[in-house]
C-alpha cells in the first residue's frame, strides 16, 4: 500500500485527519441562509406601516402606496419584508414596484428621492402653456430636498400648465408658486367644495336606487330604459350600456364590478369633473349597476393623481353605509400608481389583482373572465353619472339631448387655443366649431388651425373639418375617433410635427412593454419623428405594423396623430 493510501482518503495531505463526509461541507457553511436576509427591523417597519391583518396578495400595490407615502420611497429591504408577509418571492414585489411611476424603488445603500417631488405635467395642452419652460426653470431654482420631475396628463387640461407638489394640486402653475409650495412642504390635497350626501338626498338622490333595492323597478326596466336613451360606454369606447350590462347578466355568477377612474388620455378631465363636484351622482349609477348584475363586490380604481377624488370617496362611501344604501354589496376602492395602460380594461383589472398592469389577449372578454376570473361589469364614471338622471326622468329625455343623429348629453374636455377651457356639457354631436364658441372663442391673436376630437389617440383634424359631428362612428373615416370626448384646440401658432411628436413620447413612455410592435414601434417612431424630415413611407409601414399586431388600444392608436399630420398637414411637413 502506498504511502499516500494510508493517510486519508478525499485527498488529504495530513495522516492524522479522518475520511471526511460528502455532506460535511455543511460544516464550513456561513450560519444564514445565502442571498438577501431578511432584517427584523423592516419587517417591523412594514408591519407598523401597513398594519397587522390578514394580508392579502391582490393588495399588493394598497401596501407599497403605504410605504411609499410614509418612507418617500420603497427601500429594497422593506420589499423584501413584504414579499415575506404575503408569502411571495421578492422578485414578484419588485416587478409590480417597478412597473409604476409613482413607486421609488431604492437598493441597499442607494440615495433616497428628495422629500419633496414636483410632477410637472408634459402633455400636449400643458405644452401648448408653456411646461417645458416651466420645468427648465424649476429645474434651475435653489430648493434643497426638492427633485422636479416630467409627468404624463395629470387631467387638468383647462388649468395649463398644472403639476403636483407632493399630493397638493396647482392650476396655472409659475415658477414663483411652486417654489412657495415645494418649500413650505404644502404637499396635501384640498378638497374641493362637492354636493354632500345630504344635499343629494335633499335634492331627490339616492330615490331611483331605493326604488330598484325595493323591487319597485325590475332590471329588465332599467335596461330597456337605459337602451331607448342611447346610454353608451363614455369612457371611449362607446358600447352601448344596457347591452354590456344583458352580456355579463348572462354569465354564471358570481359576478363582479369594476369601475374605470383612471381617467389618463391627455385632454381628458371630465370625470375628475364631476367626482369633485357630484360624486353622489355618480355613486347612485354605480350601485343601480352593481344590483343590476348582482355584482358581490365593485372595486373602483381611481388614478393616483385625483388625490382629493379618492380622500372624497374614502369620506362618503362609509356614509353610504351607514345610510343602509349599500346592502348587497362590498365597495373597495382600488389606487393607481401612475400608469397609463391601466386605463384599459384588462390591465385595469391586472392592477385591481394586485400584478402589473399587463393587458390581457382577447377572447375571453373581461364580461366573461374578469377580476379573478369571474365574470365583470366595466363601466366608466360619466357613463354610471349618468343613470339616475336616465330613469327618473325617461329615455326620451336623455335621448332628444343629442344633435346631428346623436343621442344624449355629452361631456366634452376642452383644452387647448380656446379663451375658457373647461368641460362643455351640451348635446351630443356638436361641432368642434360649437365648442369653440362655447368656449368664448379662440385666444386673441390665434385662428383656428385643427383639433383633436378624441385625446392623443384620437387622431389630427384640420379646420376644414370643423363641421364634422363630434360623435361615435363620425370620424373614422377620417382615421380619427371621438374617444372620451377629450378636445384639443390648436392654432396657427403651432407646429404640427411638434403637436404629434409629443403625443408619440407620451405613448413611448407610456408603453407597457409586452408587445414588441408597441414597445419597440413607439420608440422608433420617436426617432423617425424628431428628425428635421420625415420619412413618410417608412413611418407609415411602422404605423399599420403597430395598428396590426399590437395587443391592446395603446399601440394599435399610438401612430394615429402622426398619421393625422402626415395626411391633412402636408406643408408642417416641408
Amino acid at each position: 500500500m502506498s504511502d499516500k493510501n494510508s493517510k486519508g482518503g478525499n485527498g488529504s495531505q495530513g495522516g492524522s485527519r479522518k475520511a471526511i463526509h460528502p455532506g460535511a461541507g455543511r460544516r464550513k457553511a456561513v450560519p444564514f441562509p445565502k442571498g438577501r436576509v431578511l432584517d427584523p427591523t423592516d419587517l417591523e417597519a412594514v408591519v407598523a406601516l401597513i398594519g397587522a391583518q390578514p394580508y392579502e396578495r391582490p393588495l399588493l400595490i394598497e401596501y407599497l402606496h403605504k410605504i411609499q407615502d410614509a418612507e418617500g420611497c420603497l427601500p429594497a429591504g422593506h420589499l423584501q419584508a413584504l414579499g415575506d408577509l404575503l408569502k411571495i418571492p421578492m422578485a414578484e414585489v419588485y416587478e409590480v414596484a417597478t412597473f409604476y411611476a409613482h413607486f421609488d424603488v431604492v437598493p441597499d445603500g442607494a440615495e433616497k428621492p428628495a422629500a419633496t417631488t414636483v410632477r410637472v405635467c408634459e402633455s400636449l395642452s400643458c405644452m401648448l402653456a408653456g411646461a417645458e419652460e416651466l420645468i427648465a426653470a424649476l429645474q434651475s431654482q435653489e430648493m434643497p430636498n426638492v427633485r422636479v420631475v416630467r409627468a404624463p396628463c395629470i387631467g387638468s387640461c383647462h388649468t395649463a400648465p398644472t403639476c403636483h407638489v407632493g399630493h397638493y394640486h396647482v392650476d396655472h402653475a409659475s415658477v414663483e408658486k411652486v417654489k412657495s409650495l415645494a418649500l413650505e412642504r404644502h404637499l396635501h390635497p384640498e378638497l374641493p367644495d362637492y354636493q354632500t350626501l345630504g344635499d343629494y338626498i335633499e335634492g331627490g338622490g339616492y330615490k331611483v336606487l331605493r326604488r330598484c333595492l325595493s323591487g319597485d323597478i325590475s332590471v329588465e326596466d332599467v335596461i330597456a330604459e337605459l337602451s331607448d336613451g342611447g346610454l353608451r360606454g363614455l369612457g371611449g369606447a362607446g358600447f352601448p350600456t344596457g347591452r354590456k350590462w344583458t352580456f355579463v347578466r348572462a354569465e354564471k355568477g358570481p359576478r363582479l364590478m369594476a369601475v374605470n377612474g383612471d381617467e389618463g388620455e391627455p385632454g381628458t378631465f371630465k370625470d375628475r369633473h364631476y367626482l369633485e363636484t357630484r360624486p353622489h351622482q355618480f355613486l347612485e349609477g354605480m350601485l343601480i349597476a352593481a344590483w343590476a348584475v348582482e355584482a358581490e363586490e365593485v372595486f373602483i380604481y381611481m388614478r393616483d393623481e385625483y388625490p382629493a377624488v379618492i380622500k372624497i370617496l374614502n369620506d362618503e362611501i362609509p356614509k353610504l353605509e351607514a345610510a343602509g344604501l349599500i346592502p348587497n354589496t362590498k365597495v373597495s376602492i382600488r389606487r393607481g400608481a401612475g400608469a397609463y395602460i391601466c386605463g384599459e380594461e384588462s390591465a385595469m383589472i391586472e392592477s385591481i389583482e394586485g400584478k402589473r398592469g399587463l393587458p390581457r389577449h382577447r377572447p375571453p372578454y373581461v364580461a366573461q373572465v374578469g377580476i379573478f376570473d369571474r365574470p365583470t361589469l366595466v363601466n366608466n364614471v360619466e357613463t354610471l353619472y349618468w343613470i339616475p338622471k336616465i330613469i327618473e326622468k325617461g329615455p326620451e329625455w336623455f335621448a332628444s339631448q343629442g344633435t346631428n343623429g346623436a343621442k344624449g348629453l355629452r361631456s366634452y374636455s376642452v383644452s387647448g387655443r380656446v379663451k375658457n377651457p373647461g368641460v362643455v356639457l351640451t348635446a351630443a354631436g356638436v361641432t368642434v366649431r360649437d365648442l369653440i364658441d362655447q368656449c368664448g372663442g379662440m385666444l386673441d391673436g390665434h385662428e383656428f388651425k385643427g383639433y383633436l376630437p378624441g385625446g392623443a389617440s384620437g387622431g389630427i383634424l384640420p379646420a376644414s373639418m370643423g363641421h364634422l359631428p363630434l360623435d361615435f362612428g363620425q370620424l373614422e373615416k377620417y382615421g380619427c375617433f371621438v374617444g372620451s370626448h377629450a378636445v384639443v384646440i390648436l392654432s396657427d401658432k403651432d407646429q404640427m410635427k411638434a403637436v404629434a411628436l409629443n403625443l408619440m413620447r407620451f405613448f413611448e413612455d407610456e408603453s407597457c412593454g409586452q408587445c414588441t410592435p408597441c414597445r419597440n414601434g413607439t420608440e422608433k417612431a420617436v426617432q423617425l419623428m424628431s428628425q428635421e424630415s420625415w420619412d413618410g413611407p417608412l413611418l407609415d409601414d411602422l404605423s399599420k405594423v403597430m395598428a396590426d399586431a399590437s395587443i391592446c388600444g395603446l399601440g394599435q392608436a399610438a401612430a394615429n396623430p402622426l398619421m393625422s399630420v402626415i395626411k391633412y398637414f402636408p406643408d408642417d411637413l416641408k
